[in-house]
């Protein structure tokens, strides 16, 4: 059975892209539209690993990592930040919240594969 994946952002495309990809390589997806969607998808769902956007409606991306590494289930999940930023202080932010890599947009489905492979061997 393959790992499964959440995949957290507003932009239905970018959602598209990411899913495509995973799903694509073997991996199972939930999917949601921001960080509170992401909160309940992790109450019903299991989860290998966590892509998620920084900038998002309802709930943004550090906001989400911050309360998902409160959760005993979730405190060494991998947390992919997937997002436009690139300042070295976000980046630091996305640390101290918890992040386990921080991967810039637009991003390459190899790109991706490759990084998540690396975070959940």
């Amino acid at each position: 059975m393959g790992k499964t994946v959440l995949v957290l952002d507003d932009s239905a495309s970018v959602r598209r892209l990411v899913v495509a990809t995973l799903q694509g390589a073997g991996y199972s997806v939930v999917e949601g539209e921001h960080g509170a969607e992401g909160l309940a998808a992790l109450d019903r769902s299991a989860v290998d690993a966590i892509v998620t956007d920084l900038n998002m409606p309802v709930m943004n991306g550090l906001d989400f990592v911050r309360a998902a590494r409160r959760r005993p289930a979730n405190r060494f999940t991998p947390i992919l930040m997937l997002t436009t930023e690139t300042g070295e202080a976000k980046k630091q932010e996305g640390r101290a919240a918890g992040c386990t890599g921080w991967i810039n947009k637009p991003v390459s489905p190899p790109t991706l594969l490759q990084v998540l492979a690396r975070a959940v061997p």
